[in-house]
């Protein structure tokens, strides 16, 4: 256990960042790398962008009613979803009777359907380095692979090829299902709830950016992505069109209303949690630099959020927003504990 000295040194690191930066984008350090046995691997083509890979874990009891959708962050690799790589929540989640959908990859993708394949300057993909998963988006903007060599189209992945491909091959209810993410991933889930409620009954974000077209998000988003694999924005959608517009929870408030989705709406402080400061000491600056000042922008944005619902009279939606929580695998996974139950009662 790390004393007070520790919390005092790490907290003052902090500080001294945050106040001179305003409002910065940096990445939170990945975790150990995780397996689940039980989960298999589940292959659907998507006709844009080939064959893609989810993780099924299923329910305990084996029922096929109960069906969740758990999104990744910006760095989302290809390997294995960051809620089984980084958590135990596929676990706890089937122990609650509730199967488990994994959708694996889609790095800076926030699960949309691009306007096109992402590139700079009208470069081709590939005609730079091909390097993929260095951390550094200038090794890998000028690369090939998934969102460059074609056109990301998760949404309709998601709501389409998987969703009656689970139905088909292993029975899973296409219906009152519920999905919920982090960051990237918890933006995506109100969107996807939004456009498609009768797949969608819950929507649950933690730590999401719920309002993108306030000022300055679009530039935060710009920096995110091309530093989580070299990723470009405008590829994705033009700036304040109709496709920018429709991917912003804030904007779509009325309809989560008129939905009657129920939501999970959450954020941390910024501050660490215990667990943040019971690792080596440089550690846990590094995990306290990198993921404070996400975090406090991730809140600002649901904190907005949560004012514009109000202002709708919104009766759907639970808060969340614990003293202390970084942008990191600690918040979100104890924010998933929390949820669990509210979405166990809400879907199937």
């Amino acid at each position: 256990m790390r004393g007070s000295g520790l919390k005092r040194a790490v907290l003052g690191v902090a500080t001294a960042l945050l106040l001179p930066l305003g409002i910065t984008v940096i990445a939170a350090p990945p975790a150990t790398a995780a397996f689940t046995p039980a989960a298999f691997d589940f292959w659907v083509d998507s006709p844009v962008m080939g064959p893609i890979k989810t993780r099924i874990l299923r329910a305990a009891d084996g029922n096929t009613n109960r069906v969740v959708y758990a999104l990744d962050g910006q760095r989302a690799t290809e390997i294995l979803n960051g809620w089984e790589n980084d958590t135990n929540v596929a676990e706890v989640l089937a122990g609650w009777n509730i199967n488990v959908v994994m959708p694996v990859g889609g790095e800076s993708s926030f699960y949309a359907d691009w306007n096109s394949p992402s590139s700079f300057l009208g470069a081709p993909a590939g005609a730079g380095s091909s390097a993929a998963n260095t951390g550094s988006g200038a090794t890998e903007a000028m690369g090939g692979g998934p969102g460059k060599s074609y056109r990301y189209d998760w949404e309709s992945f998601l709501t389409n090829q998987l969703r009656w491909a689970l139905r088909d091959r292993l029975g899973f209810n296409p219906y009152r299902n519920g999905v919920f993410g982090l960051s990237m991933g918890g933006s995506a889930a109100l969107t996807l709830a939004a456009y498609h409620p009768d797949q969608f009954s819950y929507a649950g974000s933690f730590s999401g950016y719920l309002n993108i077209s306030a000022p300055g998000m679009r530039e935060a988003i710009r920096m995110a992505m091309v530093d989580a694999g070299g990723y470009n924005v405008d590829s994705m959608a033009p700036p304040w069109g109709d496709q920018w517009l429709r991917m912003d929870p804030f904007v779509l408030a009325p309809t989560l209303i008129g939905n009657n989705t129920r939501l999970w709406i959450a954020a941390g402080s910024g501050l660490p949690m215990q667990q943040d400061l019971d690792i080596p000491i440089g550690a846990a600056a590094d995990r306290l630099v990198r993921g404070s000042p996400l975090e406090a922008l991730a809140l600002a944005n649901t904190r907005a959020f949560q004012v514009r619902m109000n202002t709708l009279g919104a009766r759907n939606v639970v808060y969340s927003f614990p003293n202390a929580g970084l942008h990191a695998w600690t918040n979100w996974q104890d924010e998933a504990y929390r949820m669990i139950p509210d979405l166990s009662a809400n879907i199937g």
